[in-house]
């Protein structure tokens, strides 16, 4: 006992089997996995909602009330514009695609993320409760259920922040009414620090799967917290999880991707010696390392929900760390050839208000019209899809939903959008309803 309390951190343990072995299930972890698609899809979430007029649809010809302090900067893409301070993905427009048509009808932040992130409408608003298992699954959720997974690879990665506030996690972060089975495994410390690392993914010289693996020795291990779990009715047997997670545990793939002091220092300032860039650069390692789904918060929870000093915040603290990281991103895997394989979304949960509060140069909540950014994945670079008015306040053409969104990612995971869940009551339930937005594929 004393060498498994010293080898393996307790509650990296618990974590793992309170998440069904790193969101593994039974099928996948024996290589079950019927989708025919190999791609993998990584969510950069601005958790807040950034300006869609400051960044990725600016109206340099509506009054400054509306268009703000920003100039413009040509794209790639002949007459598209970007705000001033995305420079770098602007000269790297013809790669990708921007939709601006994005609209739906919830302003609270909560709602709204738990949309973004599952693709489906949250089942009834909550703000007081520390955990629901009555949520919709996000998307790395979906992909552990339906077998995604492979033996020794998580299905699905959160980080490097789990969105909460105080007791409060915001919805749609795990999988819901699935149950912790199918969670994704939620990284909590920033890539960029000097002693990142997650714990124990290594097995010490000198401890077998087995010797860990055992019921007892597992049980032993696992210190009182566990008993939060266990208070949860949807919660399988931690002990036959912990067998299984040893199995991941003892894997060397994915240990080796959270072993980012291992890329060049020139990547790594490439990405930026930031929280962004370094969560970017370890979402790629992971995808290389066959993770499905990676869900990379930029900042900690509304870190983007510009209300007061809206043009500050966004030229000295947020998109210059974003314009670089994520152009680090795509360049990387446009040049290992991954570009094909790693489907990128890059938006929050809605926009900001087309009028600028003059009295704190902020925007507030606006759902009714917002931008995304998109690459890789087969996504056809160059283009931009729907259109505004001339305030950025309604879209013009037909508006893409958050379920279009979602039934997009499935679609590029190999996931039937439309295909049949369980949930609690083991009632049928459809996974997504939306769309897949075709047109990003196509051009047309």
């Amino acid at each position: 006992m004393t060498l498994l309390h010293q080898s393996i951190d307790r509650r990296v343990l618990l974590q793992a089997g309170a998440s069904g072995f790193f969101g593994l299930n039974m099928a996948s972890l024996y290589g079950a996995n019927g989708s025919g698609s190999k791609k993998s899809v990584i969510v950069v979430n601005q958790t807040g909602a950034p300006s869609h007029i400051d960044t990725l649809d600016p109206k340099p010809e509506a009054p400054v009330e509306i268009r703000g302090s920003f100039g413009t900067v040509q794209s790639r893409i002949p007459g598209v514009l970007f705000g001033e301070h995305l420079p770098m993905l602007a000269s790297r427009a013809d790669k990708l695609a921007v939709v601006r048509s994005f609209s739906h009808k919830d302003n609270n932040h909560t709602a709204a993320t738990h949309h973004l992130i599952t693709g489906s409408i949250q089942p009834g608003v909550r703000f007081d409760k520390p955990l629901s298992r009555d949520d919709w699954p996000c998307y790395g959720a979906g992909a552990s259920y339906f077998g995604l997974g492979a033996q020794g690879v998580p299905a699905s990665v959160t980080l490097p922040t789990f969105l909460g506030d105080g007791p409060l996690v915001w919805p749609g972060q795990h999988a819901g009414f699935l149950g912790p089975k199918y969670d994704p495994w939620q990284i909590s410390m920033d890539p960029n620090r000097r002693d990142f690392r997650v714990n124990n993914l290594r097995l010490p010289d000198g401890l077998t799967v087995d010797a860990l693996a055992d019921r007892l020795a597992l049980l032993h291990a696992v210190d009182a917290g566990q008993r939060i779990f266990e208070r949860l009715p949807e919660t399988i047997r931690l002990d036959d999880q912990q067998r299984n997670a040893a199995k991941v545990l003892a894997a060397g793939g994915v240990a080796r991707a959270f072993e980012i002091n291992s890329e060049p220092e020139r990547t790594r300032d490439r990405y930026g010696r930031h929280m962004f860039g370094q969560s970017l650069l370890l979402a790629r390692r992971l995808v290389q390392a066959g993770v499905r789904v990676v869900q990379a918060n930029m900042g900690p929870v509304q870190n983007w929900d510009s209300h007061g000093n809206n043009f500050n915040r966004l030229k000295n603290d947020l998109l210059p760390p974003l314009d670089k990281g994520v152009s680090a991103l795509l360049d990387d895997l446009t040049s290992s050839g991954m570009i094909n394989d790693v489907l990128v979304v890059v938006m929050g949960e809605f926009g900001r208000t087309p009028k600028v509060d003059a009295s704190n140069s902020g925007r507030d909540h606006w759902a009714a019209c917002f931008s995304g950014l998109f690459f890789g994945g087969g996504v056809r670079g160059g283009q931009v899809i729907g259109r505004s008015d001339k305030t950025a306040a309604y879209p013009l053409t037909t508006p893409y939903s958050l379920d279009d969104l979602g039934a997009t990612v499935y679609s590029v995971l190999g996931i039937d959008h439309e295909s049949e869940m369980r949930d609690r009551q083991n009632r049928p339930v459809q996974l997504n309803r939306g769309i897949p937005m075709n047109s990003l594929f196509t051009g047309a």
